[in-house]
């Protein structure tokens, strides 16, 4: 089946009481027991599982083709959940272009607990060669990255990691099962921030972790998300599922809208680069092509005049929102690097954009008055 379907029918309710197309919140914490002591229905106790969260983890799973997921409060919950399931010692390889919050939680949690971590220009597959240790035991990939969306290789990555006896973790965020599927490349495990394209509409927030098969590794994590309890609320999963249902039409609009804002912002004079895979003159174009059934609603653009100028564009807009994350219904503009602090290797002059639903007209329109 194709995804627009499988987002359809994964989500589907099947309600034996009244016949509901939306299925019901389960609040309860607790389950009653079988006279026996066995709990005919295999509810415990909502850390453990919940209704809700069993079927956002079942949707999760066949949208990106694997064998099972873990859902989580957070995106950064479902990171760290999987580092915590490595040992003291161990080594992972992060890219140099990431999501600050992946190498701020090595460095800072970590580390300290005796993990050891190297980044990468995974662009070059020669430097992630040489990265490697013997006692390297992940890959950890973005691609597209935040915020140059830079496209690696996905399946040569992952073929690293297995010669060297590692894992390889795509964060598949920005991209979504709708435009690129990991584990089909060789990956082993991916994560999502479901507060971002899953549930669309910025009232969310929410991680996953989905599994290419069942394992060692994957009954670990099972039980560190039980034990640590860093679980979404059954709210949060019933949120998430909702937007999945949507999730297709969406991704396929606002990078539709995406292509045609890069376009426009490569035309500009006072542009200095656009960061965009779906322009032909992109490094990453021709492997994204073969990787991705679309390009995404992510870019970013370098402004003309340094940082000042970059933050004064951006004071400028009317349309867009400035505003952190991505991935809701509405434009949303960022200097990534004020948000990132004073450890950001972003380009001062950069601009990151999540384009929405709204009309690639008016965007456009206000870029340029912004950028006039």
């Amino acid at each position: 089946m194709k995804p627009e379907t499988i987002a359809l029918l994964s989500t589907h309710y099947y309600d034996r009481n009244a016949g509901a197309l939306a299925p019901p919140i389960y609040l309860s914490t607790t389950y009653e027991r079988d006279a026996d002591g066995t709990f005919k229905h295999g509810y415990l106790y909502a850390r453990n599982a919940n209704p809700n969260r069993d079927a956002l983890e079942r949707s999760l799973t066949a949208l990106e083709g694997g064998f099972a997921s873990t859902t989580y409060a957070s995106g950064q919950a479902a990171t760290m959940n999987l580092f915590l399931a490595l040992a003291p010692g161990d080594h992972v390889l992060v890219p140099t272009d990431a999501y600050y919050g992946t190498p701020a939680l090595l460095e800072e949690l970590m580390h300290p607990w005796g993990l050891t971590y190297t980044r990468v220009d995974m662009t070059d597959l020669d430097q992630v060669r040489a990265a490697m240790h013997d006692n390297t035991r992940v890959i950890w990939l973005e691609t597209p990255s935040n915020p140059l969306l830079k496209i690696v290789d996905i399946r040569a990555l992952a073929d690293i990691a297995h010669a060297g006896g590692a894992i390889c973790v795509c964060d598949n965020t920005w991209a979504t099962p709708i435009l690129q599927r990991p584990l089909d490349l060789g990956c082993d495990v991916v994560m999502h921030a479901t507060t971002k394209y899953f549930g669309g509409h910025s009232d969310v927030l929410g991680g996953a972790l989905v599994f290419k098969e069942d394992g060692t590794l994957y009954q670990r994590i099972r039980r560190l998300q039980s034990v640590g309890g860093a679980v979404p609320s059954p709210f949060e999963c019933w949120l998430v599922l909702r937007g999945i249902k949507t999730l297709a039409a969406r991704i396929r609009l606002q990078s539709e809208t995406a292509g045609k804002v890069a376009e426009f912002l490569a035309t500009h004079p006072n542009v200095e680069a656009v960061h965009y895979p779906g322009l032909p003159t992109d490094p990453g174009h021709e492997l994204a092509k073969k990787q991705m059934t679309g390009f995404g609603a992510m870019l970013s653009v370098q402004v003309r005049g340094g940082a000042d100028e970059a933050i004064r564009t951006a004071a400028k807009v009317q349309v867009f929102t400035r505003a952190t994350s991505l991935g809701g219904v509405e434009s949303l503009i960022e200097h990534r690097a004020s948000v990132e602090g004073p450890t950001s290797q972003t380009p001062p002059n950069l601009l990151r954009m999540s384009i929405g639903l709204e009309h690639a007209d008016d965007l456009i329109f206000d870029l340029k008055r912004a950028l006039d």
